[in-house]
């Protein structure tokens, strides 16, 4: 997707965010949709937090996935607080140690917000040890620039553009585990066309109908967690 289409999201699509508690609601009405999901045995699925978020964020969806019979657990290190580079090498850290004490069992991702972004360049450094990644919600393209955060990185003399370019180098590595990419034209966080990966052809992208801060306990994505996560 050419960056010359890529919008910020809208005023409108901020103020939603304010909704995201009725999330809750659909979640429970989806309870008899979301119980008939694929059951599994013991699959191992690493959840990430996005930016300013810790593993509490995760503990719907991970108890979901659990229930389904997945083993998913936190990424354990606290409040992501948006050091990319620190936050790659301590997870994984926390990858390979959950990976040798799985059995050399391949880890699924799944990554919210920035957390996908961390999912995504674990998959670049460490593809020998992860299934798949399964992003909700995350800036691909950009970096901060397509978010509601830019105007804050540009009063506190951010060059945004550096960051951009930077990603885009980061791109220049293909990824080569299987790609999910969840996104929402709702988001009223990230611009959901940054959300489109268009430098992996594997990337498989399922548009849902949530705000960013309800991608988590979306009914919708849970039932594409559970069907992307149970694939052979």
């Amino acid at each position: 997707m050419s960056k010359e289409t890529i919008t910020k999201p809208s005023f409108i699509d901020v103020a939603k965010e304010f909704l995201t508690p009725l999330e809750l609601a659909r979640l429970a009405l989806s309870a008899p949709t979301l119980s008939k999901q694929p059951k599994v045995d013991g699959i191992p699925v690493l959840v990430i937090p996005g930016l300013g978020a810790d593993d509490l964020s995760t503990i719907v969806l991970r108890g979901y996935l659990n229930w389904l019979g997945y083993s998913s657990f936190g990424w354990g290190l606290g409040r992501n607080v948006g050091n990319l580079q620190e936050s790659i090498s301590n997870a994984s850290v926390v990858l390979e140690q959950k990976y040798e004490l799985g059995g050399l069992q391949p880890i699924s991702i799944v990554g919210w917000s920035l957390g996908g972004v961390i999912a995504r360049e674990l998959a670049r450094n460490k593809p020998q040890l992860i299934k798949q990644i399964i992003t909700l919600g995350s800036p691909v393209v950009g970096g901060p620039k397509y978010t509601t955060f830019g105007r804050f990185y540009r009063a506190s003399q951010v060059q945004l553009n550096s960051i951009e370019a930077k990603v885009e180098q980061r791109e220049k590595r293909p990824i080569s585990v299987p790609l999910t990419a969840i996104y929402s034209r709702s988001d009223g966080v990230v611009g959901w066309q940054a959300s489109i990966d268009s430098v992996n052809s594997q990337t498989e992208h399922l548009e849902v109908n949530a705000t960013h801060l309800g991608l988590g306990i979306s009914a919708e994505v849970f039932k594409i967690l559970a069907q992307q996560l149970s694939r052979p």
